[in-house]
């Protein structure tokens, strides 16, 4: 089934190109059937390209999904025209009224500001704590995976010496778990970090189960069943280039990084990196999406009761 976007959305003709199934939001009200409304509270400065990757992922499964649009109130974007955000996007506040099956939060480039000086934290505390009465099932990624586990649960995420920066190996520490059905004993997943959450932390905190794991990065995936959550740090969600897009980024401006681990063949920057998480992404946000669909009522209005 496909995702409905508005065909004016740069996502839509991306996605049809690829061979992703996108119906326009008039043919699909012509349709007999119930869409699933998910949500993406977009945080990042590339608003096009994470709509892009995440439009990617949830657009691949067999259920038809209606994908909107939100950004934080006050905030203003400097990195996306204000006419695209205009025509696609709403502010929370305009939304805080519906329901939605499951909502996105992405990360955001501030990870090293302390979550209390995010200038729209408050707001997004807000949000948090609206998706326990207005939301099925959220899915906080990256940064916005860690101030979900430290608003409702009071882990703290802590500084890295030196940036997580590349492709590393992680291990499936729940195999039954619903949301890794169908995935490998071990996989390779893009992380792209300065701060980290420890699993000592994690581990103390009786509600959270970690799903996905590695020795080199720490905790991965985590759920949160009493608030209807996961949690992920690193980045399923990355195209092909993301990685080679940041390290070059960062090399034109001279800051100090290391080339991305087992990212380039041979760690050779001058060769095109190859992707190895491709289809471990699209079982993860498929699993989740099935999950809601399992599990949402029927009547929208009856999400939270």
């Amino acid at each position: 089934m496909p995702i409905t976007l508005p065909e004016t959305l740069p996502a839509y003709d991306v996605l049809r190109n690829e061979g992703v199934m996108v119906m326009s939001p008039e043919r699909a009200a012509r349709q007999d059937i119930r869409p699933l409304r998910i949500a993406l509270l977009n945080l990042m400065p590339k608003k096009i390209q994470t709509e892009n990757q995440f439009a990617r992922l949830i657009g691949a499964t067999p259920l038809q999904i209606d994908l909107h649009l939100i950004r934080m109130t006050e905030h203003q974007t400097k990195n996306t025209a204000a006419e695209h955000m205009e025509t696609f996007y709403r502010p929370f506040q305009e939304v805080r009224d519906e329901k939605f099956d499951g909502l996105i939060i992405t990360g955001a480039p501030i990870e090293h500001l302390p979550f209390e000086e995010v200038t729209y934290w408050d707001e997004l505390r807000q949000v948090f704590d609206w998706t326990q009465t207005h939301v099925q099932s959220t899915f906080g990624v990256c940064w916005g995976g860690m101030a979900m586990i430290h608003h409702f649960h009071g882990v703290q995420k802590h500084l890295l010496q030196t940036k997580a920066f590349g492709c590393f190996r992680h291990v499936n520490l729940a195999p039954t778990s619903p949301f890794l059905r169908g995935f490998s004993d071990d996989f390779v997943i893009p992380v792209s970090r300065w701060t980290e959450m420890r699993q000592a932390e994690i581990d103390s905190r009786p509600a959270l189960r970690t799903l996905i794991g590695s020795d080199e990065v720490g905790p991965c995936l985590v759920e949160d069943a009493s608030h209807r959550a996961l949690y992920i740090f690193n980045h399923f969600e990355y195209d092909s280039d993301t990685l080679k897009q940041e390290y070059d980024r960062d090399v034109a401006g001279g800051t100090p990084i290391n080339v991305p681990l087992n990212y380039y063949p041979d760690d050779n920057p001058a060769l095109p990196p190859l992707n190895r998480w491709r289809s471990h992404a699209h079982l993860l946000y498929g699993n989740w999406i099935n999950e809601i669909y399992q599990s949402t009522p029927f009547d929208l209005t009856d999400i939270g009761r």
